[in-house]
């Protein structure tokens, strides 16, 4: 297993998606927390939320995840790679660590990047900043978060092995048809792997997250719980998948 995880992380490091969609996620993260540090004035009770949680780490690692499982079909290196690890259920596996390890790295640094800038913005307008037990707890929280996502998205790609499918699938999710369940059925969304159990895990009001006031967000404790299932399941179905499939 660690030969395996220590394969998949260098494939991580090696490729031009990783690199090119790590840049966009520190680069949208930095971006909007300058022009809300920039463009506003927080108070001492929302400055936490309000600058220092903008990070996009969680879309892109999900993204980058779910390219990362279908590439291996959609590059035809699925049977290479499976040659040379013919455990299935240990290659996705490895998978799935490698990329909850990767979530954690670019939470990390993106929090790192919105950090410095938050603070020195903040400063030097003579505008209240977080506290820096408050800080590092919401830093962990986005990490973890980022990680979960991470491991989410290796069970969707195993599920859905066509790229332009899954990602396209994946944005409209995301961005249509879960907007949609919060507006109309908020005690269903509040099971969200999108949104509602993400937002739950890192503690940040609902409102301030762009939910509707009608989904009852779960507590943290809950929502990582629900998180992890969603996980588990898609990773399981997953694996059932691949276990079965053909590799032509």
């Amino acid at each position: 297993m660690t030969a395996l995880l220590q394969a998949e992380l260098i494939k991580l490091r090696t490729t031009r998606t990783f690199l090119a969609l790590t840049a966009a996620a520190v680069g949208t993260s930095l971006l909007i927390t300058v022009l809300v540090a920039l463009l506003t004035e927080p108070s001492q009770e929302d400055v936490l939320t309000d600058v220092f949680a903008s990070d996009t780490s969680s879309l892109f690692i999900t993204i980058l995840a779910v390219i990362g499982i279908t590439g291996e079909w959609r590059h035809h290196t699925i049977t290479s790679s499976l040659l040379a690890a013919p455990d299935r259920l240990r290659f996705l596996t490895a998978k799935l660590i490698a990329f909850a390890v990767a979530g954690l790295v670019l939470s990390l640094l993106i929090s790192i990047a919105i950090t410095i800038a938050g603070l020195i913005i903040l400063t030097v307008r003579d505008l209240p900043t977080p506290d820096a037990g408050e800080l590092l707890e919401q830093i962990a929280r986005n990490a973890l978060v980022a990680a979960l996502l991470g491991a989410f998205g290796v069970g969707i790609g195993a599920l859905v092995r066509n790229q332009v499918v899954a990602v396209v699938g994946l944005l409209v999710l995301g961005f249509a048809v879960d907007p949609a369940v919060a507006a109309l059925v908020p005690e269903v969304d509040r099971f969200s792997p999108f949104s509602a159990l993400p937002i739950g895990i890192t503690d940040v009001p609902p409102e301030d997250a762009g939910l509707p006031e009608e989904v009852d967000v779960l507590s943290p404790g809950l929502a990582l719980l629900a998180m992890l299932a969603w996980i588990g399941a898609a990773f399981a179905a997953g694996a059932a998948l691949l276990i079965r499939r053909d590799l032509d």
